[in-house]
């Protein structure tokens, strides 16, 4: 473990990478060094930050003495990394060299401790290093150390987010707006809120790095993303958005991890919720959290989840953090503890959740079909809490029974509460019925318990 450092020798802070983030936090420790050093109670001072090309323009210019290639020297000499590079390699050997020689390391990197969190953690606990990774999740929402210190006496039994920007954008402006998936999509690239290839965000990916860390910490075990359930948004229509609004819901893509007595279900998927929920007015690129426990009960963070301003904020609160514990001398080893009840909270299927499902399908205009749907709900453990059968409206604005009978009826049914299993089997067996022309639709709900 490290020791306290002297109050007359500077603390030295070596920064991994150099772009949107990464650079305002350079310009934070260069121009802000004498706010940042009296708030930590003891000299800081970048000593390098590590680039591939040292002659890259960036969004502030970082003094040319600070640049290096060598990011291995830079990790050697350093008292505390800040890893902004992203992806998993070369970042991953950089911040396990880091852990294992007992320097303290800062992150913002999901997809690493998505997929090594375990491993760092290990490495750190090892060497009693300090490792911090709020802005991994949320950007500036302050959620990471919550859950690990103000709610570390408590039972967190589920956690719920909106923690994609980008996806909360689209998915708001296909509400307000009745904007189709694409033109949301592209006037999101436009502002800067998706990249050029949105894959990662649109299709879940970087939300599911973020439930496998908010499960790791919520439930202390070891979680990666492998363990999480993933939809993403592009198969949502501007008709489920129109049907969702209809019977009072609003569509959001969750990062949801929650506890049972058999283990923890990590999941991300489009999800209805009632728009008197919480989660529902967060509108924009804003994230939000919200954590149910047992003894604090419902608890909501909310804030800007992206770019480099809020994302440097979250950074630099870990970084404030960590050095004043380098400075006074840890009362305890640092690390993230993932693994002190891994044995007794595992990873469950999403099979083993209970949720409840809207489905919209189109169905054969004639009697009886009603009651098929109903008994093969019924044979699967199955019941119906709401069901809607919107009409087809001419120009008029009367309904056109003629159109209707010729494309068939269009039927949305919204399930009471049940296993994820027996749902998803509902839907295989109603794609098969003779009276079911097309299953347009499925979604799952989340409720106000």
């Amino acid at each position: 473990m490290s020791a306290a450092k002297s109050t007359a020798e500077p603390l030295k802070i070596g920064l991994l990478g150099a772009g949107n983030v990464g650079a305002q936090v350079a310009r934070t420790l260069v121009e802000g060094r004498a706010l940042i050093s009296s708030r930590v109670g003891a000299p800081v001072k970048l000593i390098g930050v590590a680039v591939r090309d040292v002659e890259a323009p960036r969004d502030w210019k970082i003094p040319g003495e600070l640049l290096t290639t060598d990011a291995e020297a830079l990790v050697d000499e350093a008292d505390l990394i800040i890893e902004l590079m992203g992806g998993i390699e070369p970042a991953g050997t950089l911040v396990e060299r880091a852990l294992r020689a007992g320097t303290a390391v800062v992150t913002g990197n999901k997809a690493l401790l998505a997929v090594q969190g375990g491993k760092l953690s290990q490495a750190a606990a090892e060497s009693g290093a300090l490792l911090r990774f709020e802005a991994a999740v949320g950007g500036a929402i302050p959620i990471l150390r919550p859950i690990q210190e103000s709610l570390s006496g408590d039972r967190i039994t589920k956690v719920m987010g909106i923690v994609n920007g980008t996806t909360n954008y689209i998915l708001d402006q296909m509400d307000s707006t009745g904007a189709a998936f694409y033109d949301a999509l592209l006037e999101a690239q436009r502002l800067g809120y998706a990249e050029a290839d949105p894959t990662a965000d649109v299709e879940g990916h970087d939300a599911a790095a973020k439930a496998a860390i908010l499960g790791a910490l919520a439930f202390h075990a070891p979680f990666d993303i492998h363990d999480v359930y993933c939809e993403g948004i592009s198969s949502v229509t501007a008709e489920d958005i129109e049907a969702a609004a209809a019977s009072g819901y609003v569509i959001k893509l969750l990062a949801i991890v929650e506890k049972n007595d058999d283990g923890a279900i990590l999941r991300v998927h489009p999800t209805l919720l009632p728009r008197t929920h919480p989660l529902a007015s967060v509108r924009g690129a804003f994230n939000a959290v919200f954590v149910v426990a047992e003894n604090a009960g419902e608890l909501m963070f909310y804030g800007q989840g992206a770019g480099g301003l809020p994302t440097s904020s979250a950074i630099m609160g870990d970084v404030v953090s960590v050095a004043r514990r380098l400075h006074s001398g840890p009362e305890h080893p640092g690390t993230t503890d993932t693994s002190s009840d891994s044995q007794s909270v595992r990873a469950l299927p999403v099979d083993e959740a209970h949720t409840q499902y809207y489905i919209d399908m189109e169905v054969a205009d004639r009697e009886g079909v009603i009651a098929e749907v109903a008994r093969v709900l019924a044979d699967h453990h199955v019941s119906i809490e709401s069901m809607r059968q919107p009409g087809s409206v001419s120009s008029d604005g009367e309904v056109d029974t003629e159109a209707a009978r010729e494309r068939g009826a269009v039927v949305q049914i919204v399930t009471h509460l049940a296993k994820e299993k027996d749902l998803s089997d509902t839907v295989s067996t109603l794609r098969a019925l003779d009276v079911v022309k097309s299953v347009n639709s499925v979604l799952r709900v989340e409720v106000e318990q």
